[in-house]
């Protein structure tokens, strides 16, 4: 067992004045099942991409850590020191090291997130036991590097969302409200509850808030180990101090198991921590309480200096990418590896892993209310309102788009303003019918980072657990419609009767149906591609091309009868086949029909040069419904297949 040292719960910095911030019972954050999360022979290996061969990117590591003192765990032999330790609840352990070492890699194992082409040998143990995954999810919470939130929420309503996704439905209302004022409290953010948290128009709260409010999503759920990748990236010491007070003082009042890997830690922030894990070239280089760290490098001949960032000086000890002599620095990487290897601290570590394995018996991890799953015909109806209140609040999502359009269909109505029913106004009717179809599916491209955003927060949430491709897909499907048919209405009902299509609500309505399901399809094709290459530039520039191609094939930009879409065509019946035109004064008809006689076109022979029939319209509807069923199902496979 490794020494107990006090210099942490002495030191100034690390005596936190947090239970002003945690006097609330939060009963449900406590922890009394789970008790240690340990792993040995950790190896994680991948091909090498020019060399063909295996690659380690992570080498026989092991560890422990642990939630408090378990009565089954022997203390008969134990000093009163080791006994001391083992009652220290809560433990934050600190995955350090400089880039590439292993500490995400090794974050992702501990926290069964592994996949992909990498190969993974080893165990890791709750209370001694191998846990199935769907079990390990509803034990533990993994907070991403960048914060997956969605900026038009307030931070109350994030964490409601979050509890009613994550929460069994036995919950009650009142109860789940209970819990989220206590976890405000518990993180410092009462004051912001109603505060949005930010959006690119409209300012929120800061880096730190935001990173407390993602720890805070996590927790809601009540988790027993929680994960955070790079917690303290992209902020400042002071913030980062912060965020990780909050945790340890949540971690310590309700003995949580927290995992965190982090790249550089101002000395504040690096005291926080109980236990370091120190990687570099896929392999330790030391682990054990994070005050013993200057004693063990001292011993070894790397003293550490006084008045200096312990952080800051391990991470250069063990970083062998800047060296001015790489080779000097690799042999003495491998010394420091070596002399942890066969430490005193190394020996005691196997030991306590194997105490660790022994003491458990591995039962009773969950509580019969953490066993019961939310509903799953709840998960779609919460995503519909979450969904709804950011659709109307963010004008990324809908807002611009219904002004771009607004300003469409003034220009499209004032370019052909007032067409008459003269034979001179047949091609300007063509041209405004493809206008109206094509630049509206074009425009679908600004939906772009808005399904971005919501993706994102799907991965997040599919990690961790709380609902899958089907009822995002369903969900995001289903938010969607009410607009585009609020936008189709609108746009018609400018452009309509400004450019003078024919009369008649028979025929008004036709078109808003196609420019409706015109504008389904084309979103619907913007899920898929932005499902495909979720990167705002390469999707909005392959959705771009997408729909330009539609834009060529579309029945007028090439020869009638070739390629065409199902919007060009049916609006082209709706307006040709319920009307008819009068010839040049002296009776020539641009087009020969039965009425020619009487100085008049018949609508339908402009049909008969395109090769279109009427009395098709349902067949076309069919047809393009049967594409945008098809988009759809085509994206909800890439999610279901995609999982980052």
């Amino acid at each position: 067992m490794m020494e107990k040292t006090p210099t942490l719960r002495e030191d100034p910095s690390s005596q936190l004045d947090l239970e002003a911030n945690v006097d609330t019972t939060n009963a449900h954050l406590s922890n009394t099942t789970i008790h240690s999360l340990a792993w040995r022979s950790v190896t994680v290996t991948v091909k090498h991409r020019q060399l063909k061969q295996p690659l380690d990117i992570l080498s026989e590591s092991q560890g422990c850590v642990r939630a408090g003192w378990s009565p089954q765990m022997p203390t008969s032999s134990r000093s009163p020191s080791e006994q001391a330790d083992m009652f220290d609840p809560g433990e934050m352990l600190a995955i350090m090291g400089p880039s590439g070492s292993g500490k995400t890699t090794l974050l992702n194992v501990l926290a069964q997130r592994t996949g992909g082409a990498q190969t993974t040998q080893g165990e890791v143990l709750v209370n001694g036991h191998n846990l199935p995954w769907s079990t390990f999810r509803r034990i533990s919470s993994y907070v991403e590097q960048e914060d997956a939130l969605i900026g038009s929420l307030t931070v109350r309503e994030t964490l409601d969302f979050s509890a009613r996704l994550s929460l069994p439905s036995s919950v009650k209302a009142s109860e789940r409200m209970a819990r989220i004022d206590e976890l405000l409290t518990s993180m410092g953010l009462s004051r912001q509850a109603s505060t949005l948290v930010g959006t690119p128009i409209r300012k929120g709260i800061s880096g730190g808030q935001k990173r407390r409010v993602s720890v805070a999503s996590q927790l809601i759920a009540g988790p027993k180990i929680l994960f955070l990748d790079e917690p303290t990236s992209g902020l400042d010491s002071a913030a980062s101090h912060e965020v990780m007070s909050f945790v340890r003082g949540v971690a310590k009042k309700h003995n949580l198991i927290i995992i965190a890997s982090v790249h550089q830690p101002s000395t504040s922030t690096f005291l926080l921590f109980d236990r370091l894990l120190l990687l570099s070239g896929s392999k330790t280089c030391y682990y054990g309480p994070t005050a013993s760290a200057k004693a063990h490098f001292d011993s070894i001949s790397h003293p550490m200096p006084p008045q200096i960032n312990p952080a800051e000086f391990l991470i250069d000890l063990v970083n062998v990418d800047f060296s001015t002599n790489r080779d000097e620095a690799e042999r003495r990487l491998e010394t420091i590896q070596d002399a942890w290897a066969n430490s005193d601290a190394a020996v005691s570590l196997a030991s306590e892993i194997e105490v660790s394995v022994r003491a458990h018996d591995g039962k009773e991890m969950l509580s019969p209310g953490e066993m019961t799953a939310n509903s799953k015909m709840l998960i779609p109806v919460t995503l519909l309102h979450r969904s709804l209140i950011k659709s109307y609040r963010d004008v990324v999502a809908y807002g611009i788009r219904i002004a771009m359009y607004t300003g469409l269909a003034i220009m499209m109505g004032t370019v052909w303003l007032r067409l008459d029913t003269t034979q001179e106004s047949i091609q300007p009717f063509i041209n405004a019918i493809f206008f109206g179809s094509a630049f509206m599916s074009f425009m679908a491209v600004a939906y772009v980072p808005a399904f971005l955003e919501d993706r994102a927060m799907y991965v997040k949430e599919r990690a961790n657990g709380l609902y899958g491709a089907t009822a995002f897909t369903v969900a995001n499907f289903l938010i969607g419609l009410p607009y585009l048919f609020f936008i189709a209405l609108l746009f018609s009902t400018l452009a309509y009767f400004l450019s003078n299509f024919a009369p008649g609500a028979t025929a008004f309505f036709t078109w808003v149906m196609w420019l409706f399901l015109d504008l389904v399809a084309a979103e619907s094709l913007v899920v898929l591609i932005s499902s495909l290459f979720p990167n705002f530039v390469l999707a909005l520039a392959i959705t771009a091309f997408a729909n330009g191609l539609w834009m060529c094939v579309g029945g007028f930009l090439v020869e009638p009868g070739l390629l065409n879409t199902y919007v060009f065509q049916g609006m082209m019946v709706n307006e040709f086949s319920r009307r008819t035109y009068t010839c040049a004064a002296d009776c020539r008809c641009m087009y020969s029909s039965a009425l020619e006689g009487a100085c008049r076109i018949d609508g339908k022979a402009v049909l008969e040069v395109y090769g279109y029939g009427t009395g098709r319209t349902g067949r076309w509807v069919g047809i393009l419904l049967g594409i945008v069923v098809g988009y759809r199902l085509l994206g909800w496979a890439v999610l279901w297949v995609r999982r980052t």
